[in-house]
């Protein structure tokens, strides 16, 4: 059994936190069922007070191939302003969560305000009814509409970001790579938090965290094969569907990066193989590894001191990098 150095503020929250029947925080083997799971866990805290100085709405975007697509916006002020904006790809494996949902409710607003941006979170289409690279061209819909209106949303379209945490770094990347294809304006940040990039799941970390409880090994290839169905781990497989499998060829050109790893996180290795590539591509690379950290600690484990470190660090980076 693998051995977990923790930081000790991280192991208690841990250990507080309820586990499923498998012993784990996420159990990806019945999707619908952990979806009505999670909803009903987020659903036992209430909604803050809205902040009043945030206004919050909700943009409705035509899709060719699909429903409507939602983008919820928070503006942190009022429009005669242009701000920076930020286009938000949650997390959750690419199979659960939603823009709607309470934990973006409670945070979005606090970090438009906190980083005087336009914080705009795509509801993207979620796998296994959607299948990649649907979440990417979600992402690549919201992003072109954000370039698009950006007079009227009060947004700066030379400052526009593109940002994913855990799952939702794959379509961010993605969509950062269609942008560059199609020809679009250049983001001006892309934004990585311990991403989801790699399908094929052969490195060290990916083999090593297997009983964590935190995005263990088999909730991993869970989530993968329900984003790839039987294409998973196929060789020619796009980058628009892994972005882990873009060669340094393949990411010339894609805007400054900003990634976040953890020491114990099963995706480790490849957040650091793919900063290792974008370098080799020409791309300015912010790298950061978490000694004695777990997948997502900071949303775990939002006081403890690694958490208040990376929420500077990361905060930071945005602030120079869409005001500067």
């Amino acid at each position: 059994m693998p051995s977990y150095d923790l930081d000790p503020e991280l192991a208690a929250a841990l250990a507080a936190v309820p586990k499923g029947a498998n012993g784990a925080l996420m159990d990806f083997s019945d999707i619908p069922a952990y979806r009505a799971q999670a909803e009903a866990a987020f659903a036992r805290f209430p909604l803050p007070d809205p902040d009043l100085r945030v206004t919050l709405s909700t943009l409705t975007l035509t899709r060719t191939d699909g429903p409507p697509l939602d983008v919820v916006v928070f503006h942190p002020g009022d429009t005669a302003r242009p701000r920076p904006a930020l286009l938000y790809f949650h997390a959750g494996g690419q199979v659960v969560g939603s823009a709607h949902d309470r934990f973006v409710r409670v945070h979005g607003a606090t970090m438009a305000l906190d980083l005087d941006v336009v914080l705009a979170v795509v509801d993207y289409r979620l796998a296994p009814e959607t299948q990649a690279p649907g979440a990417a061209e979600d992402g690549y819909l919201a992003y072109t509409h954000l370039l698009a209106h950006a007079a009227e949303l009060g947004i700066d379209p030379e400052r526009i970001g593109l940002a994913g945490a855990s799952g939702g770094g794959a379509p961010a990347t993605a969509t950062a790579l269609m942008a560059r294809d199609r020809g679009d304006r250049k983001p001006r940040l892309l934004a990585l938090s311990y991403p989801m990039l790699d399908d094929r799941n052969t490195t060290a970390s990916s083999r090593e965290i297997t009983d964590l409880g935190v995005c263990d090994r088999r909730e991993c290839l869970y989530a993968w094969e329900a984003v790839l169905g039987d294409r998973m781990g196929a060789p020619d497989l796009h980058p628009y569907c892994a972005p882990g499998r873009a060669t340094a060829a393949d990411l010339a050109g894609l805007p400054d990066t900003f990634i976040a790893a953890a020491q114990y996180d099963v995706f480790r290795d490849e957040n650091i193989d793919f900063a290792q590539r974008l370098i080799a591509a020409g791309v300015p690379v912010d790298l950061h590894l978490y000694a004695h950290a777990f997948h997502a600690w900071d949303v775990l484990a939002p006081t403890s001191g690694l958490a208040k470190t990376f929420t500077e660090t990361w905060y930071g980076y945005l602030r120079r990098h869409l005001h500067g």
